[in-house]
């Protein structure tokens, strides 16, 4: 992940320093060899996530030494200090908007993910993120994902097959679309959509052993759950809200895989201030 990590803060910081790498503002006001003490404080209630990018953040436009006083994945009130911050006073105003906004998305991830595995207490079932991410940060956000209690679906096209609707109209069938994943990537693991009890039936028929089981109905999910059993992992999707997961999860499937978690995730109110 360091390499993610290094990729988005490189180009985050080259969107704000342009191509002559100056914050006009903090060279023109504060003399080079100030030092200033800062501290990271949560506005907010919430998980923290992303600690390691903004010190990284900080550290990679000048020698900024940190002090944590929190640890990843903590749930802290609003007017908690996370870390404390020593260095040049440009570095720390220079890397604070960079610093900040990747910060408070990925603790804004992590808040947003715990309320949903806080809803899943008492069932087997765990919360999946999905491909809907901000282009070039879903490492980072997957990993606030894990950070906020939950799990991560697939990173890609490439490590997960998904046979979804327009794969089986263009295959054929649900059973074509399998038999030709299966004979080109043996190794890779499979995961069907479906939408009726008919087509999961016919899904595991043909050998598939996780399904995803695509805006359905709890009534109908439990169907599925029932004539399944215990031969394929079974994940439901589709316009899922914190206020009617619970009958979902009592189903018996055993992933909710939810979009919002970082298509959708507000952010969590984090700020820079200088100690004075």
């Amino acid at each position: 992940m360091r390499a993610d990590i290094d990729r988005v803060i490189a180009t985050a910081l080259a969107e704000d320093l342009g191509p002559a790498g100056l914050d006009v503002t903090s060279v023109a006001t504060i003399p080079a060899d100030q030092t200033d003490v800062a501290e990271l404080v949560a506005r907010a209630d919430g998980v923290v996530a992303g600690l390691e990018v903004a010190i990284a953040v900080f550290q990679a436009v000048g020698p900024v030494e940190v002090e944590l006083h929190v640890a990843e994945g903590d749930r802290v009130p609003a007017g908690t200090v996370l870390a404390t911050l020593t260095g040049p006073t440009r570095a720390l105003l220079t890397a604070e908007r960079t610093a900040l906004n990747l910060l408070c998305r990925m603790s804004g991830v992590a808040t947003h993910t715990r309320a949903w595995a806080d809803a899943l207490v008492g069932t087997k079932c765990v919360v999946l993120d999905t491909r809907k991410t901000t282009p070039g940060l879903r490492a980072l956000e997957k990993y606030a994902v894990r950070v906020g209690g939950g799990s991560n679906k697939r990173m890609g096209l490439y490590d997960v097959a998904m046979i979804k609707d327009n794969h089986k109209l263009a295959a054929g069938s649900v059973a074509e679309a399998y038999r030709r994943v299966r004979e080109q990537f043996p190794d890779v693991p499979v995961q069907v959509e479906v939408t009726t009890l008919a087509e999961a039936v016919e899904a595991v028929g043909v050998g598939a052993t996780f399904l995803l089981l695509d805006n359905m109905s709890p009534e109908l999910i439990g169907e599925v759950v029932a004539a399944v059993g215990d031969r394929a992992e079974l994940e439901a999707t589709g316009n899922l809200t914190l206020d009617r997961v619970r009958p979902y999860a009592e189903t018996g499937v055993d992933y909710l895989s939810v979009g919002a978690l970082t298509h959708s995730s507000p952010i969590m109110d984090i700020a820079l201030d200088l100690r004075r």
